[in-house]
C-alpha cells in the first residue's frame, strides 16, 4: 500500500543518493516504487535493477556479488545508499542475498535494516485475521508440491500462514475442501494494491484470477471464537451473536 514504510525507513530514502530498486524480468515497473508515498526525490536518484531468479546458485551469488560491488563503489565516494523492497527485507527477499553479499566481500561497510510489513501481517489486517492468540502454533512456509505434505503442515500446526503459492493454488483448494476448514481461511493477492484480491473463505477464488507469485493464505485449523464467544463462555452468558472466523470475524 503506498505509504506503507516505516517513518525512519522513509526519512533514510529522502537524504539517499543512490535508491535501487529491484523488479521482476516479467515487469515493466518495480512494485517497490509503488510503496511510497508521494514525494518530491530526483528521478536520477532511482535506478532499477533486475533481480535474478536463477536456480543455478553460483549464478545467483555471482549476480549478488556483482551488485554488492556496485553498491560499494558508491559508499565508498560517499554516497548514501537505500535498497527498497516491498514486504519485510529479512523474510524471503531478495535483499537477504545483497545483505551476505556485501557482509562477505565488504565488512568494513556499515549498513542498517529497517523491518518492513509482511504480505500476510497486509493480510491479516485487511481481513481482521488474528495471526496466533494465546499459545496458538504458527507456521510460515512456502506452499510445499505435494498435497500429503501440506497437510501434515496443517494439522501440526493452528494456524498456517502461506506464501510463494503460485501454481500450486489448485491443489491447496482441493485439500482445503476435503479437510471442510476452508470458511475460516482467508486468501489474498497484491494487498494494498490496484490489483488486490481478497477473499474470505475459498468458496469464490477464481484461480484463474488468484495464481501468481504473490499470493497468500492464511489458513487456521480449526475455527477461532470471537472474543465475545469467550467472554460469554467465561461468564456463563449467551453470546449475542456468534461469526466464525473466516465469515466476517475472527
Amino acid at each position: 500500500m503506498p505509504g506503507l514504510i516505516p517513518v525512519a525507513a522513509w526519512q533514510f530514502l529522502q537524504e539517499a543518493d543512490l535508491i535501487l530498486l529491484p523488479r521482476a524480468k516479467s515487469a515493466k515497473r518495480s512494485m517497490a516504487r509503488n510503496c511510497l508515498p508521494p514525494h518530491d526525490i530526483p528521478e536520477d536518484r532511482f535506478r532499477e535493477i533486475e533481480f535474478a531468479m536463477e536456480t543455478d546458485r553460483t549464478l545467483l551469488a555471482e549476480h549478488y556479488l556483482q551488485l554488492a560491488d556496485e553498491i560499494a563503489d558508491a559508499v565508498r565516494v560517499g554516497k548514501k545508499v537505500a535498497y527498497l523492497t516491498i514486504g519485510d527485507p529479512l523474510t524471503y527477499s531478495t535483499y537477504v542475498y545483497i545483505l551476505r553479499a556485501l557482509e562477505e566481500r565488504y565488512p568494513e561497510i556499515i549498513g542498517r535494516t529497517y523491518p518492513g510489513i509482511t504480505s500476510y501481517s497486509a493480510l491479516a489486517a485487511a481481513t481482521s485475521f488474528a495471526l496466533g492468540e494465546g499459545k496458538e502454533r504458527v507456521l510460515i512456509s512456502p506452499c510445499p508440491d505435494a498435497k500429503l505434505e501440506l497437510r501434515r503442515l496443517i494439522e501440526a500446526h493452528d494456524i498456517l500462514v502461506l506464501i510463494k503459492i503460485g501454481e500450486r493454488l489448485p491443489m491447496v483448494l482441493r485439500l482445503l475442501a476435503e479437510m471442510e476448514i476452508g470458511d475460516h481461511c482467508v486468501f489474498g493477492a497484491y494487498v494494498g494494491t490496484q490489483n488486490e484480491i481478497i477473499h474470505l473463505g475459498i468458496a469464490d477464488i477464481k484461480v484463474s484470477e488468484a495464481t501468481g507469485y504473490l499470493a497468500t493464505m492464511l489458513i487456521r485449523r480449526k475455527p477461532g471464537e470471537s472474543r465475545q464467544t469467550v467472554a460469554a463462555m467465561a461468564s456463563n452468558q449467551e453470546p449475542a451473536v456468534d461469526r466464525l472466523a473466516g465469515k466476517g470475524s475472527t
